[in-house]
């Protein structure tokens, strides 16, 4: 089989690929990695975005789902180069539904978009973000997928993964969210 024909195949089949991990929502583990929210949790999605948010939210989620496993790169901003945290945002929200974000997470923090500040109010497709460096300024972003999951680019030597917003590490360090697609 040529490797043009290898190529089609793998970009026809990227899209189940990318149900199939949503879906099963695995991750590599690590120190940080998601734990199950335990019983009790209250993420369950109550709230719903209009038939039109919704699509772009799909729309971000299949991309930002696909590029799950690219090594981690500080300034990365491509699937090639590899990503940091706010180039895999920028690259998502570029690509799926053509809105242009800051570069850095502090930037996006301050972007004009509601702000949620209750994890049990997040909706698919939006910006969590989280204060990891000590300091009461934004130092990291990612992007929420549903039921408590959502998608990042999180250290360095690691690689683009889903994590739970439960896990001790993130629920500690979550600082609020931003709704970007009702801007």
């Amino acid at each position: 089989m040529s490797r043009l024909c290898s190529g089609r195949i793998l970009r026809r089949l990227a899209p189940c690929a990318a149900v199939l991990l949503l879906a099963a929502c695995s991750s590599n583990p690590s120190r940080h990695a998601g734990h199950r929210p335990a019983p009790g949790t209250p993420i369950d999605d109550t709230v719903k975005l209009s038939p039109e948010l919704a699509a772009e939210a799909n729309n971000v989620l299949f991309h930002a789902i696909n590029l799950i496993g690219t090594p981690y790169q500080w300034g990365g901003n491509t699937p090639d180069s590899g990503f940091d945290c706010s180039g895999l945002v920028d690259y998502v929200y570029r690509k799926a539904i053509h809105v242009d974000l800051p570069r850095t997470s502090h930037a996006m923090s301050e972007v004009d978009a509601p702000k949620i500040g209750k994890v049990d109010r997040l909706a698919s497709g939006d910006l969590l973000f989280f204060r990891t460096s000590g300091s009461s300024r934004i130092s990291h972003v990612a992007i929420y997928v549903g039921n408590g999951r959502f998608v990042h680019a999180p250290n360095s030597g690691g690689v683009v993964r889903l994590d739970y917003i439960t896990n001790p590490y993130w629920s500690r360090h979550f600082a609020y969210a931003k709704r970007v697609l009702e801007q």
